[in-house]
Parts: C-alpha cells; sequence; structure tokens
C-alpha cells in the first residue's frame, strides 16, 4: 500500500499526542462482574488472540485521531466485543502502539494485533509502516504475554482464537506456498494445545475465510483462485494438527470459510445491498485504504457499515461482524454452554 500523506500523518500525530495524554491506561477487563445473567445465560470472561479480524483497538492511539481504531466501518465494533457483550464482559485490548512505535500493555485481554501472522515475527510486513511500524506480535508471541502477566487460564474464561489469514496472504503462490501455510496451520494448532494445557476450559478456534472470495481476492489476477486453494490448505492442516495433537474434543470449531460463502452466496437475505463487489469505505477518502483509518466520514453512503459485507478489501462491516458473532454465539450454545 502507498503511504499516508504527510498532511495525513500531521495530523495523526497532532491529535494521537493530546489523545495519549488524556486517556492514561486501558484498564482491564470488567470478568463475571454483575449478579444479573448475560444474553448469553453465564458470565465469561473473554480473552482474544489473533489478527485484525480480531483486534479490538490496538492502533486506535494513532488511528482515532481520523475517526478510526479498529480494521472495520469505525465506529462499529468486531466479533470479539459483540460476544464479550453477550457473555456480560468487555474486551478491552492487551496492548496499544505508542508515538514511538512501541507496544505498551494496557490490561486488557484482547491480544489480537492487526498484522501478526501465527508465528512469524513482525519483520516483513509493509501494512502502514511509515505510521505504526513493524510491531505487531505474532500469536505464539501474545500467548507467551498473557501467560506471563497471568500465568493460567481458567474455567470463567472463554478465549478465542482466529489466525492464519495473514500467513495465507503473505504466503505467495502455490505450489512453493504451500510448506509456509501447512506450517502455520500446524504451529497455530501447537499454540492451541498450550493454551488448553494452561488451564482453558472454553476454546474456540476459527479457520480462515475463504480469503479468495474477498474484494481483494477477487480483484487479483487469477480471480482468487491461489488465495482460495490457500485458505483451503490452511484449514484442512489445521484440522488435521488438532485431529492428531488430540485437540478436536477439547475445543469448539468455528468454519468461518463455508460461512462466509454461504453469506456472500445469500447476501441481500442477510441484510447486505453489496456483496463481496464493493467496499463501505470509500478508497479516495479513506486514507491508506484501509478500514482502519475508515469512519462514516469516508463511508461511500450514511448507512455503509450495514449495507455492506467489506469495510475495506479484506477486512468485515459492522453488520458482518456483527452476523458472524451470532453465529459463533450459536455454535458456542450447541456445545452446551450457555444459550
Amino acid at each position: 500500500m502507498q503511504g499516508i500523506n504527510d498532511a495525513v500523518r500531521t495530523a495523526i500525530f497532532a491529535v494521537a499526542i493530546s489523545l495519549l495524554a488524556a486517556c492514561g491506561g486501558n484498564g482491564g477487563d470488567s470478568g463475571n462482574a454483575g449478579a444479573t445473567a448475560p444474553a448469553g445465560g453465564v458470565n465469561l470472561q473473554i480473552v482474544s488472540f489473533g489478527d485484525s479480524l480480531s483486534d479490538v483497538g490496538t492502533y486506535a492511539p494513532i488511528a482515532g485521531a481520523v475517526g478510526g481504531g479498529r480494521f472495520t466501518t469505525n465506529p462499529g465494533q468486531v466479533w470479539t466485543q459483540d460476544i464479550a457483550q453477550y457473555y456480560g464482559d468487555t474486551l478491552n485490548v492487551a496492548y496499544t502502539i505508542n508515538l514511538t512505535h512501541k507496544l505498551s500493555a494496557q490490561g486488557g485481554l484482547g491480544y489480537a494485533e492487526g498484522g501478526a501472522t501465527v508465528a512469524t515475527p513482525a519483520n516483513q510486513s509493509a501494512f502502514l509502516t511509515d505510521v505504526i511500524g513493524d510491531v505487531e506480535m505474532p500469536v505464539n508471541q501474545q500467548v507467551s504475554s498473557y501467560l506471563a502477566a497471568h500465568t493460567s487460564f481458567n474455567s470463567n474464561q472463554l478465549v478465542l482464537v482466529w489466525a492464519g489469514a495473514n500467513d495465507v496472504l503473505r504466503a505467495g503462490a502455490l505450489p512453493a506456498a504451500a510448506q509456509t501455510v501447512e506450517r502455520a496451520a500446524t504451529t497455530l494448532a501447537q499454540v492451541v494445545g498450550q493454551i488448553v494445557q494452561n488451564g482453558a476450559a472454553h476454546v474456540v478456534v476459527v479457520n480462515v475465510p475463504d480469503i479468495g472470495l474477498s474484494p481483494h481476492g477477487i480483484a487479483s489476477s487469477d480471480g482468487g483462485a491461489n488465495l482460495t486453494q490457500l485458505s483451503q490448505l490452511f484449514n484442512s492442516s489445521l484440522n488435521a494438527a488438532l485431529q492428531t495433537d488430540g485437540l478436536q474434543g477439547k475445543v469448539i470449531q468455528i468454519d468461518s470459510y463455508t460461512w462466509l460463502n454461504q453469506i456472500t452466496a445469500n447476501f441481500q437475505a442477510n441484510g447486505f445491498a453489496v456483496s463481496n463487489t464493493g467496499v463501505a469505505c470509500d478508497p479516495r477518502k479513506t486514507p491508506d485504504e484501509t478500514a482502519l483509518l475508515c469512519s462514516p466520514a469516508t463511508y461511500v453512503s450514511a448507512n455503509a457499515d450495514q449495507t455492506y459485507m467489506f469495510a475495506d478489501d479484506l477486512h468485515p462491516t459492522t453488520h458482518l461482524h456483527a452476523l458472524f458473532a451470532q453465529y459463533v454465539e450459536h455454535q458456542i450454545a450447541s456445545s452446551g454452554l450457555g444459550h
């Protein structure tokens, strides 16, 4: 992606300084506080690991200067926040970036960070490097950071794990990309095993969606065929690794690949006017054409956050996040936890 122009960058940093000075720490998560049973029927503390699809605001201190903050149609929530509310919790960010391009702990349990891979150190992504740098923690490091701070997981927590999309996006073309994707999927299963072994009783593992079906995918030279095949390979490898490691009966697996395909095929019935053929955040108005910096001022229409499936060429809108959260909640209930 091209860099943000100097005027926008100056505005971001100027406002970010005042935001950081005014906001201070973000505080911890509310956990199981509150006597009234939430909509989900059971109070659970939410812990989240992953990438931009689950990021609740790692880059908000800077992105908020232009009305952004999360990788969606801001100020809307992402699915992990919706899940947290459903189970009576508030999911706050674990780390935020500061003006020196370093992450600082905030005490929350939302560890997912935009740009993160499963295990590859943050040294190869060109994502907004002129503003945020290469700082994102890979998922294995996110889990290690959680354990360093909290020692273990517990039975009152719901742990959400959704990663692998960036590994697929950065893998390149088949057949050479196969080894990279297979290794990432196998490593993710090992990370899930670490979570289970350290006391987590309720773990949700989401596979990668059909990235070839995204606007980014369908705009590529092969119409998304390579990304679709890599998404399938990641998912089959993850499933096999979870089975080999004896984890399938210990986690709740969510098939986002099939779910997204079904939503796309029936987009109008699900309340969308535009499926994967357009984006809600006007690329001409949204800095760097990324949903991280999207706001109502850059929507293509006043209610684009509800009528479009995609915010930018990869990330869901507020409405699509909400529908996915509902799907996950249903799958969790089907496992016997809450309703």
